[in-house]
């Protein structure tokens, strides 16, 4: 069993995934909702690292300044990668989370897409094609779920035919 951590930027359908694998009987923790940042953009640290401790197969779905000093307690880092024009149309028009709305809060996801996409891919261990079905990218979850940390990186067929690459 692993410990799986599902990044991405704003609208990649993180939250989404994270409900799917929920629905499946799966513990899981959207970091975005009960308290788990400290300041704006860094998680509470010994609150994640507890619950890390705890939990020998969790998925938890979050992006925040600190996730890379907690990458050696999971078994997968997951990148869910959406071009940037679905990103925002996402978050313009969901429901469930206000951020994403305005124009500032747009230049803001295509500036962390510029800038800090390039750094959170660089540290994960398996990338996913945010476009593909929800139901298919909980199969490839489950998977990272139920298997040990390879030590090498991972690429899974997005169902397109091709493979997702850094």
């Amino acid at each position: 069993m692993a410990r799986v951590l599902i990044t991405g930027m704003s609208g990649a359908g993180k939250s989404t995934l994270l409900a799917a694998l929920a629905s499946r009987g799966y513990l899981t923790v959207d970091t975005d909702r009960g308290g788990w940042f400290r300041s704006e953009a860094r998680w509470d640290e010994p609150r994640m690292a507890a619950l890390l401790a705890a939990h020998p197969t969790i998925a938890v779905c979050g992006t925040a300044e600190n996730q890379g000093s907690f990458y050696d307690r999971f078994e997968h880092v997951v990148y869910l990668l959406v071009p940037l024009e679905v990103l925002l149309h996402r978050v313009r028009t969901r429901t469930n989370n206000p951020y994403g709305k305005s124009a500032a809060q747009q230049h803001e996801i295509a500036r962390y897409v510029a800038d800090v996409e390039p750094l959170i891919r660089r540290g994960a261990t398996v990338e996913l094609d945010g476009l593909m079905p929800v139901g298919e990218l909980a199969d490839r979850i489950e998977r990272c779920l139920i298997s040990p940390r390879d030590s090498r990186r991972t690429e899974f067929d997005t169902g397109g035919g091709h493979s997702i690459r850094p």
